[in-house]
């Protein structure tokens, strides 16, 4: 399953119901060269030629639930609504 946000393509994810946390990646590789943590509290990983490889959305399915939508900063900020998410988020 697939989701784009902001033109990327992210083709893996992940999400842990327990945590409430959605894991997304793209590329072949998942090591991070660098990674920060946005004002909306989620985490952003970049390869040694910063390029985004991975979010990590914290509170996915509660922010979805409450606002319909979810805030990333990448580094701008992008919003990703509901149905964009909802396939991933079972």
């Amino acid at each position: 399953m697939t989701v784009t946000i902001d033109g990327l393509v992210f083709e893996s994810s992940n999400y842990d119901a327990d945590g409430d946390v959605l894991y997304l990646g793209r590329g072949e590789s998942n090591v991070a060269a660098d990674a920060l943590l946005t004002s909306e509290g989620h985490g952003v990983r970049f390869d040694c030629h910063g390029e985004v490889i991975g979010v990590t959305i914290i509170n996915a399915r509660r922010i979805i639930e409450q606002d319909g939508y979810v805030t990333i900063t990448l580094p701008h900020s992008v919003r990703v609504d509901a149905g964009e998410l909802a396939a991933v988020l079972g």
